[in-house]
């Protein structure tokens, strides 16, 4: 967790903002982490970053046109040198809010704050760290959300099931949660919403920076109906596909890999993951000559790493859930490097 200290100082950042520009990883913990600090102080405008793994140059151009001030960067490991250089001649304020280990340079003008770097290590959503800085009771709701779609079960979640009984179940398991409850649900539908075109992902944003309970989100209005309409889209989809995932042999390891234009990897992992306890997953989404997988399981980060390397690969993540992006053409080693491993 982040320090007493640690958190009165990301509100004195978030007090001096004006025009803040908040950049967040495109999934759910991302986007909660974004809302819980736009609830709080009412202002900012807020930025999905889809690039892979880092946050790359081209963003600094979202900065410029919205005439930010201040720039908060949330659940993002990675960012790249083309963008701190360009932030360091306009001089604006960098909060860096993270929860992995550090895969790019962090340049001494920006405020970094992770607390697995932190005297009692721990990795704890972003999500959750934004709701220690908000503590808003009314945006728990969102707080779970972001963290059990990150497969945690924070501390407050008992409170969150004594005031939302009928969307929760008892459980200190997450995925149990996410497949067992309408959290679930609701976790989905703001994941779908992300894969959306960007008009209709704003749109998304505006009715969530507005909405007072969870049961907004269920209930399909006019004001969020793209969201549903892409969340039922995605589940034909979805389902075509999870059918075909647990038809795959797994007696060492699950490896499934897909093509499409669309990128559910994370999802599927999760709930293979789920579905076959004491496995190590690997979901696969075919892109060009490339291939990002979403790995899950035990010392997954750790094993993963070891088979990439010496090959053209990225990869990184936390110790049960990893991603890596691989060539098509280094497959056969990377699952043959796999299973020796494992």
């Amino acid at each position: 967790m982040l320090s007493k200290k640690q958190v009165i100082e990301i509100r004195e950042h978030l007090e001096k903002a004006q025009n803040p520009i908040f950049f967040f990883d495109n999934d759910q913990d991302g986007l909660c982490s974004f809302l819980l600090l736009r609830r709080f102080i009412g202002r900012g405008k807020g930025v999905s970053v889809k690039s892979y793994p880092q946050m790359d140059g081209g963003y600094f151009r979202r900065v410029e046109e919205l005439n930010a001030d201040y720039i908060f960067i949330l659940d993002k490991p990675v960012v790249s040198d083309e963008f701190w250089k360009e932030i360091e001649k306009v001089n604006i304020p960098v909060v860096w809010i993270d929860h992995h280990e550090l895969q790019s340079s962090c340049p001494d003008f920006v405020n970094y704050y992770n607390p697995v770097y932190g005297k009692t290590k721990s990795n704890e959503p972003v999500t959750k760290l934004c709701y220690d800085v908000a503590q808003k009771k009314e945006d728990m709701w969102l707080a779970v959300i972001g963290c059990v779609a990150d497969a945690y079960v924070p501390d407050f979640y008992p409170e969150f099931l004594k005031k939302y009984p009928d969307l929760g179940i008892d459980s200190k398991v997450a995925f149990d949660i996410i497949y067992n409850s309408r959290v679930g649900e609701i976790s989905k539908l703001l994941g779908a919403g992300l894969k959306d075109k960007t008009t209709n992902v704003v749109k998304m944003m505006k009715f969530l920076m507005k909405a007072k309970s969870p049961y907004e989100v269920l209930e399909e209005v006019a004001e969020n109906r793209e969201m549903h309409k892409k969340y039922n889209e995605i589940k034909k989809k979805y389902d075509l596909l999870k059918s075909k995932a647990v038809l795959v042999d797994r007696d060492k390891f699950l490896l499934f890999k897909y093509s499409g234009d669309l990128s559910i990897s994370a999802e599927l992992a999760n709930e293979m993951s789920f579905r076959f306890p004491g496995k190590i997953i690997l979901v696969g989404y075919v892109d060009g000559d490339r291939i990002n997988f979403s790995g899950r399981g035990k010392d997954v980060r750790e094993i993963v790493l070891k088979a990439i390397e010496g090959l053209d690969a990225t990869g990184g993540g936390h110790p049960l859930a990893v991603g890596v992006r691989i060539k098509v053409d280094d497959l056969e080693t990377f699952k043959e490097r796999i299973g020796a491993l494992i």
